[in-house]
């Protein structure tokens, strides 16, 4: 859909019509996230996930970007968390395919990142988010529970044109 860019109304910036498109297209409002966590490091996985299954989510599990992102593909998650730093396919080249593919770009991303200089670039390279390593669980869960907001919102916005 083509939207004109007038005074009134400033073009939205790409991640908002990503998750647009995410929110309306594979899930409904009232279902429970589906969230895939790719991360390398077992203990952060386990607590990542449980923490974000008790919270009602349906929550996979990678534990590298080659399995992420066969996951991605097989599974389609409305979020994923990823680690950048990892064994045989990193989280870049796991961001890159995901932004890269017609199919999965409408996913959101969290990047959760021990690496300090790593932000800007990841932000550039098309996360929707950025945490710096060690996250808490209940932060994870507050950034994703945001992003889901506002996909809820652009979805309303969306429908209201």
């Amino acid at each position: 859909m083509l939207q004109m860019i007038t005074p009134d109304r400033p073009r939205a910036p790409e991640w908002v019509a990503r998750v647009t498109q995410m929110s309306s297209s594979h899930r409904q409002l009232d279902e429970p996230l589906a969230v895939l966590v790719i991360e390398d490091d077992a203990d952060a996985r386990h607590i990542y996930a449980e923490y974000l299954r008790s919270k009602r989510w349906k929550v996979f599990s990678a534990v590298d970007g080659r399995m992420g992102l066969n996951k991605i593909n097989e599974l389609r998650p409305d979020v994923v968390v990823l680690d950048l730093a990892m064994p045989r396919v990193d989280g870049w080249t796991v961001l890159k395919n995901v932004r890269e593919s017609s199919i999965t770009a409408d996913i959101a991303v969290v990047v959760v990142s021990a690496l300090t200089d790593a932000r800007d670039q990841a932000f550039y390279a098309g996360a929707d988010a950025y945490l710096m390593k060690p996250v808490p669980p209940d932060v994870l869960y507050l950034q994703i529970r945001a992003l889901s907001r506002c996909q809820a919102e652009a979805a309303r916005n969306e429908a209201s044109l």
